[in-house]
């Protein structure tokens, strides 16, 4: 019973802890595509579309699947160098 309540407290404390991660990945990603955007248009599309959808994602509160999708992105620009 212990470990459960241990878990959703847990779970609670750390929502707000994800929320905060999406700006800083949504910036990360406009800056790398400000400085060193990919040279393929079809993977900064991809990545211009990926980053949106982060950012709908994370204003509709569901911040995991937000980072999910941010992280898609970020590893699109990191195999475009």
């Amino acid at each position: 019973m212990h470990r459960a309540i241990a878990f959703i407290a847990a779970t609670l404390l750390s929502a707000p802890l994800w929320a905060m991660h999406c700006p800083a990945d949504m910036a990360e990603i406009d800056q790398q595509l400000k400085d060193n955007p990919p040279s393929d248009p079809a993977i900064l599309e991809q990545v211009q579309q990926l980053r949106a959808q982060g950012e709908e994602l994370h204003k509709a509160g569901d911040h995991t699947q937000s980072l999910q999708v941010l992280g898609e992105a970020r590893e699109l620009l990191k195999a475009s160098r």
